[in-house]
């Protein structure tokens, strides 16, 4: 028996192929009631899109990429369950509702590694400025999506993640939890989140009259280096009441640091992050962070990057951040304050 071709569907849709090639791709809009009828009849008459005929008249792999360079302890960690891992889950389901693939590239230091493959296009997950990644793409030709704006790239499209917005929400919180002597761990890079981590943290100190006490510490070794860095610090100067920890992992070495400087969370020290994920959630105690709305900001990746293959240059904005109040920022017996 003959397999049903698209020509087939088409006629029994009383559409064009065209058509029935938008409906399945989903780069095109296609009226909803028109692309479920599309479907239902593909279901009935044994209908199936072919990925090879369809790349061969495209020119298209049909796979899609992501990639960051921020290392795994940052990205994942032991878990292999974090920030990278949240957004590469969403991704890959919004991109097979469009019937691609999506590649996750792990970090590694030369971007050269990643030669051999070929991608339609790439997501990247809060580059750098002149980040290696955004070049070795950009010489390959493949059309770039990031998540998290480009440091001095405005003309990369990028769906921004509200990044000072966030770090504004985390202080003033933690200022609304009483806290006087704020201190602020930020990674060292360039990525747009500690660049305006850096921003908001600064404006706070001035706003509250406080001597700024901000750490600037490398993401490798992260819980490490946060560690040795905070036991120093409450050490040094013990008035330090709240610590604000732009990367989740820098809050799990500040709460060790605390533990170790017999610091009790929350009554003498409280600590909050910017990303609920595992580590957060886990902590003793649980770790006030925030709700980046994560699969939002994937799916909003995906669109872009397919509009950004397409020929179509734009940018999103992700919904506003939602703080998630835990008990190593909470005064103790005391409702939620923002």
């Amino acid at each position: 028996m003959r397999k049903p071709t698209i020509s087939d569907l088409a006629r029994a849709a009383g559409v064009s192929v065209t058509t029935v090639s938008h409906a399945f791709s989903g780069r095109r809009h296609v009226d909803p009631e028109t692309r479920d009828r599309i479907q239902r009849l593909a279901d009935q008459l044994g209908y199936h899109p072919s990925s090879t005929a369809r790349a061969l008249r495209s020119g298209r792999t049909g796979i899609i990429a992501l990639a960051s360079s921020m290392p795994f302890a940052v990205a994942a960690g032991p878990s292999r369950l974090g920030f990278l891992m949240e957004i590469a889950a969403s991704a890959a389901m919004s991109a097979l509702t469009r019937d691609l693939a999506l590649c996750l590239i792990p970090p590694h230091p030369s971007a050269q590694s990643y030669s051999a493959a070929s991608f339609d296009g790439v997501i990247l997950v809060e580059p750098m400025r002149n980040d290696p990644l955004v070049a070795h793409f950009e010489a390959r030709k493949t059309p770039i999506v990031s998540i998290g704006t480009v440091a001095g790239r405005p003309d990369i499209p990028a769906v921004d993640i509200r990044s000072r917005q966030t770090a504004e929400m985390l202080l003033d919180h933690l200022a609304g939890q009483d806290c006087r002597q704020v201190a602020a761990l930020i990674g060292a890079g360039s990525r747009t989140s500690q660049i305006e981590s850096i921003e908001a943290y600064e404006a706070f100190a001035a706003r509250q009259q406080i001597r700024p006490r901000l750490l600037l510490l490398d993401e490798e070794e992260a819980e490490e280096t946060a560690y040795g860095q905070m036991c120093d610090l409450l050490h040094s100067d013990p008035e330090i009441d709240g610590i604000f920890a732009a990367i989740d992992a820098f809050a799990t070495g500040a709460v060790r640091a605390a533990r170790q400087r017999g610091r009790a969370i929350p009554q003498s020290l409280r600590i909050v992050t910017r990303y609920d994920g595992l580590r957060a959630k886990l902590s003793q105690p649980p770790l006030t962070a925030v709700d980046l709305h994560l699969p939002a900001v994937a799916e909003k990746a995906v669109t872009l990057l397919l509009n950004q293959i397409d020929g179509h240059k734009g940018a999103e904005m992700a919904d506003l951040p939602e703080l998630v109040a835990r008990a190593s920022s909470l005064t103790p017996g005391a409702d939620d304050r923002p």
